[in-house]
């Protein structure tokens, strides 16, 4: 049986039994003397002699229509012959019943109104919209994170593939949102179909495909319970509970959850807790209850009020100093926007290249009584000189050239020395100017400049030393302040005469000793400095002056008074007036230095003229100015498409007339028109106005170029 075993299923055994003729051979016996000197070529000949039968005969493979010998001990019959009886049918049940779905039995979700956001793209909200009354804020903010949106190029380009991969990316979207706004039930039924179009002749459908995503938003989760950790140990907690305004029962938001985190955290640093802690939020969701349970754990970790100012670097800018900066007196309650304001009032100073303030617990608090802190200023100093230079050039003013060198803490704290120079065409100037800021207070400057220059203007010729003390408080780049003013003494030396003619014997010179103390004051009530969109500014100055000229002396007042208005009309179109008048009454103009006169026309004043060619002439036709002047002005300052937007277009018209007299000569009013283009930075406007005057003198040139920072007005 061994033997018939081995012969049926292969002759590797039977070789193996054939071939030993005794059970005492070892394996060291077996092995030829040939597969151990050569084993490579014994292997490649084969592993033995040609396998035989159990009768010694050659064994040779079966065929494979051989049929299998009969198995011994096998006494089980094929299934060939067996007589199978048929099934009995099942009879139908009669109290089972089909629906009739029709032909196509297909889900369809409850009908609503279809929105098409793309050519590819469609979704749909329940009709009643009590069911979803979230859908404009919820369709706005799907559409901005749409990858079908993101990816529609508009020529439906994109195949039944890419639309769906993107679909799938767009369902998982609108599953988040969903849950986002409390609808954690929701179901979406999405489709991609393709619409039967005219064929190309290829048989393709010319039709692009389209994803509709269909909402079915189901119940919307309320906050269940609300757990604020030790809020409650807080002394202010009811104004703190206020300001998180979550209740239970109000609709699940995560949004909502995040805002009310930051108005949380805003009012703790707000009413004096500098140390406090908010863990992040979690948010347990019970299906069962159609709830989700808010946890938030927060530690006030006590209430404090501000003690002084402590800096790293005190002889540089001392802690008395930044206590001078900061708008808080010790004792006050400690509020984080104070804190976060001393720091951009220490970077408004110029001097430092980082700062970080570190409020430092100094007295604990108490029942009933707050701790105290006290701030710690990190800085770093920033370079403190500074070379600066300027190359100009005016259609009007010739050739232009300025140069400065400016220490910036030479006098600490926040004492400033600059020289400067200036060589042009119609000006040469040489000055010196101290400046020390946040002198007596914040955000107010004490200035003192002694300066020498000459003038060659087509209005007068001047030879002047003039030296000028001022303390004011105006607006800056970094802090717009509704409320501006400045006191002055002004003396002043000048040699001036009318302009020399060419061909002509120049006039002697006229020497004027003055004395002015010029006042400043302005409201403003606009929303930016350089490119204001809406409210106003009115600005008035007066400078009460003596003025000593070939032994006569006179006293005048110098005034003008300034407004302008801006009017926003819609996101694109901002209308800008202005309108100004001066006059300088109390003596004779021969009595008046012509540098302190006034005059009209240029960039700031009516465009389409030159610098100070408005105004009375001489028998040169020469300008002398005036002791009045009139000016008005109107543009539209109107946003295009180029550049992202970051271009203006600005039509313009000005007007201005200068008189004698207190009353402006209103027979010589000067009219110019023209337009303008703005394009905007993060800083402010860059302005080219091109103008052309209307009724020119016989010297003014037909256009006029001017380029500056910021509005004309």
């Amino acid at each position: 049986m061994r033997l018939s075993l081995t012969a049926a299923w292969g002759g590797s055994l039977a070789l193996l039994m054939q071939s030993a003729p005794s059970s005492a051979q070892s394996l060291e016996d077996l092995i030829p003397d040939s597969a151990v000197e050569n084993p490579e070529e014994w292997a490649s000949d084969g592993t033995g002699p040609e396998p035989v039968t159990a009768n010694g005969e050659a064994f040779a493979p079966p065929e494979p229509d051989t049929p299998l010998a009969d198995l011994p001990q096998m006494t089980v019959g094929w299934p060939d012959a067996l007589d199978i009886p048929d099934l009995e049918p099942l009879k139908p049940d009669d109290d089972v019943r089909f629906a009739d779905l029709g032909e196509d039995p297909v889900f369809t979700p409850p009908q609503g109104p279809v929105i098409d956001l793309t050519d590819s793209l469609a979704i749909s909200f329940p009709r009643e919209r009590a069911l979803f009354p979230v859908q404009d804020e919820f369709l706005d903010r799907f559409r901005a994170l749409s990858a079908i949106e993101a990816y529609d190029d508009g020529d439906g380009n994109s195949n039944v593939a890419q639309l769906t991969a993107r679909a799938r990316s767009d369902e998982e979207l609108l599953r988040t949102m969903l849950r986002v706004y409390g609808y954690y039930d929701a179901q979406i039924v999405r489709s991609v179909v393709v619409v039967d179009g005219d064929s190309d002749g290829d048989g393709v459908s010319e039709a692009p495909p389209k994803v509709r995503f269909d909402i079915i938003p189901s119940t919307r989760y309320r906050f269940g319970a609300i757990d604020l950790g030790q809020l409650d140990q807080a002394p202010d907690f009811t104004e703190l509970r206020a300001a998180f305004e979550i209740q239970s029962g109000d609709y699940l938001s995560s949004d909502k959850i995040v805002q009310e985190q930051f108005d949380l955290d805003l009012a703790l640093g707000e009413l004096g807790y500098p140390f406090a802690a908010i863990d992040a939020p979690e948010l347990l969701i019970d299906h069962a209850r159609v709830e989700g349970d808010l946890t938030m754990p927060v530690q006030p970790n006590g209430k404090y009020e501000f003690g002084g100012v402590t800096s790293s670097l005190p002889d540089f800018l001392s802690g008395k100093h930044l206590q001078t900066i900061a708008r808080f007196d010790p004792g006050d309650t400690y509020k984080r926007s104070i804190e976060q304001d001393l720091r951009r009032a220490i970077t408004a100073t110029g001097l430092v290249s980082s700062v970080s303030i570190t409020p430092r617990e100094t007295e604990a608090p108490t029942p009933g009584n707050p701790g105290t802190v006290e701030l710690d200023v990190e800085l770093t100093k920033a370079e403190l000189r500074t070379i600066a230079g300027a190359i100009g050039y005016g259609s009007e003013e010739g050739f232009r050239v300025e140069a400065s060198w400016e220490h910036r803490n030479l006098f600490p704290p926040e004492g400033s020395l600059k020289i400067r120079g200036i060589a042009g065409t119609q000006e040469q100037l040489a000055g010196i100017t101290f400046r020390r800021n946040n002198f007596l207070g914040r955000d107010r400057i004490l200035s003192v400049d002694a300066y020498a220059s000459t003038i060659d203007s087509p209005a007068f010729d001047a030879r002047t030393i003039a030296f000028l003390a001022t303390y004011e408080r105006i607006s800056t780049l970094l802090f717009q302040k509704p409320l501006s003013w400045s006191a002055g003494l002004e003396l002043v030396a000048t040699q001036e005469r009318p302009p020399v003619v060419e061909g002509e014997i120049a006039q002697p010179r006229e020497t004027f000793f003055v004395a002015a103390l010029p006042l400043f004051a302005q409201i403003d009530t606009s929303d930016d400095l350089l490119d204001p969109t809406e409210g106003f500014r009115l600005s008035g100055r007066l400078s009460p002056e003596v003025s000593r000229n070939n032994g006569v002396q006179s006293f005048y007042l110098r005034g003008r008074a300034d407004a302008s208005h801006y009017q926003r009309v819609n996101d694109k179109v901002v209308l800008a007036g202005r309108a100004a008048y001066g006059a300088i009454p109390g003596t004779n103009i021969d009595n008046i230095a012509p540098s302190r006169r006034y005059y009209a026309g240029g960039g700031g004043s009516v465009r389409g003229y030159g610098f100070r060619q408005i105004g009375p002439r001489d028998e040169d036709d020469e300008p002398t100015g005036g002791r009045s002047v009139l000016e008005v002005a109107a543009e539209a300052r109107i946003r295009t498409g180029f550049l992202d937007g970051a271009v203006s277009v600005v039509p313009f018209v000005d007007a201005g007339t200068v008189g004698t007299g207190l009353t402006p000569d209103l027979d010589e009013f000067r009219i110019g028109v023209g337009v303008g283009v703005r394009y905007h930075t993060g800083f402010g406007p860059v302005r080219v106005d091109v103008g052309v005057p209307l009724n020119p003198g016989p010297d003014d040139n037909p256009v006029a170029v001017y380029v500056s920072l910021g509005q004309a007005f």
